[in-house]
């Protein structure tokens, strides 16, 4: 099952792709009247017993909202917290920072690298992204796997972490270079409006037996710049939840972004930083492409 958030009639709704991908049912229809605020009051509510429901339903057969006649937004366009990130979470990423940096202060990732992401609106699928290119020249892309939280935990033991996971999603963690190098770490520089980019759905996490087999990639301008495969992340996925959910709450909503792999603009000779008009497109497989244009 794929959830989305779509406008459509001046109204913004969520809804859950049809099998073909090509159209979209309103929730509120599949979940006979039920009505969703947005995505995350959606996950809160979320009960066992709709994913069989929700299957039934697009198994019949029925007509959808054409994809052509809604714009997909961010499944989360408000998310409860700031965004959690995973720094330098695959091996080749952190090599090609060391270098990039000239520096050999991370040698080896012990314990998870967090950060935060400050946003006030996460933006979705075919916008058109401001790179802020008259503050910093040095616009970068980073393809991440976004898991979902999707219930309230605090001190979650590893091996029920699967339980807090409500599904995923794909994340374009657009970054200014200069900006970080200038303030000697990572927030304002990834903080900038339009630098969140997420979607184009969630894929709840009954849709995936292994989110650890999956193929993961960046092209800008038809171009491979990304590849790679979630099996080489450095920290699991319920490594990360236990781990930083020690003392603190994650909450239905919460986005983590588990880090990217090697390839970005940054590590590239000479850097292949992103300019106004280019398109850049994140793929994971079993999730879709995350599409974007810079202005």
């Amino acid at each position: 099952m794929k959830f989305v958030t779509y406008h459509y009639n001046g109204k913004t709704s969520i809804g859950v792709l049809a099998r073909d991908e090509k159209s979209v049912f309103p929730m509120e229809e599949v979940l006979e009247d039920r009505v969703f605020e947005d995505m995350i009051s959606f996950i809160e509510a979320y009960e066992d017993g709709w994913s069989e429901q929700i299957q039934d339903y697009l198994s019949q057969g029925k007509k959808g909202l054409a994809l052509s006649d809604i714009t997909v937004l961010a499944p989360i366009i408000r998310p409860p917290h700031d965004i959690i990130c995973l720094g330098v979470n695959y091996q080749d990423h952190l090599e090609e920072s060391q270098k990039a940096m000239k520096s050999d202060t991370l040698k080896k990732v012990e314990a998870p690298v967090y950060f935060s992401k400050r946003t006030c609106g996460i933006l979705g699928p075919e916008t058109e992204i401001d790179g802020h290119l008259d503050m910093d020249e040095y616009l970068d892309y980073e393809v991440e796997l976004a898991v979902i939280i999707g219930k309230r935990g605090k001190d979650i033991p590893k091996e029920d972490a699967v339980k807090y996971i409500f599904g995923y999603s794909i994340f374009n963690d657009f970054s200014a270079r200069r900006l970080q190098r200038y303030h000697t770490q990572w927030y304002k520089g990834k903080s900038l409006d339009d630098f969140s980019v997420m979607g184009p759905c969630i894929l709840h996490a009954s849709g995936t037996s292994n989110p650890y087999h999956v193929d993961i990639m960046t092209m800008v301008n038809g171009e491979t710049r990304q590849q790679s495969n979630t099996n080489k992340l450095i920290h699991s996925i319920e490594e990360i939840i236990a781990d930083f959910s020690k003392g603190v709450t994650l909450e239905p909503g919460d986005i983590i972004i588990t880090g990217t792999p090697a390839g970005v603009g940054m590590g590239m000779n000479p850097p292949g930083y992103l300019s106004s008009g280019d398109e850049v497109e994140c793929h994971i497989d079993g999730i879709g492409v995350l599409r974007n244009r810079i202005k």
